[in-house]
């Protein structure tokens, strides 16, 4: 493969998972059978590890006073 190929198929993967780090949330992730394996304390927001078989996620919530939910900033697959 040229290194063209190489560059492009790296940008496409990486775009993928960032859209499916988007579009995870720390509700749909239970909904998928995920459950609570941690949580840490964290300057970008309280960090929750979700766990399902051998695949690992974290994901940042936020809230404030007079939000009406805690909503997730966002989560990445943990490698």
């Amino acid at each position: 493969m040229s290194r063209i190929t190489l560059f492009a198929a790296s940008v496409i993967l990486a775009l993928q998972t960032s859209a499916v780090a988007q579009t995870m949330s720390v509700q749909s992730l239970l909904a998928q059978g995920y459950t609570i394996a941690g949580i840490l304390p964290s300057p970008a927001g309280p960090g929750i590890f979700l766990q399902k078989e051998t695949n690992l996620v974290v994901c940042f919530v936020t809230e404030t006073p007079t939000s009406t939910e805690v909503a997730t900033r966002y989560c990445k697959p943990v490698r």
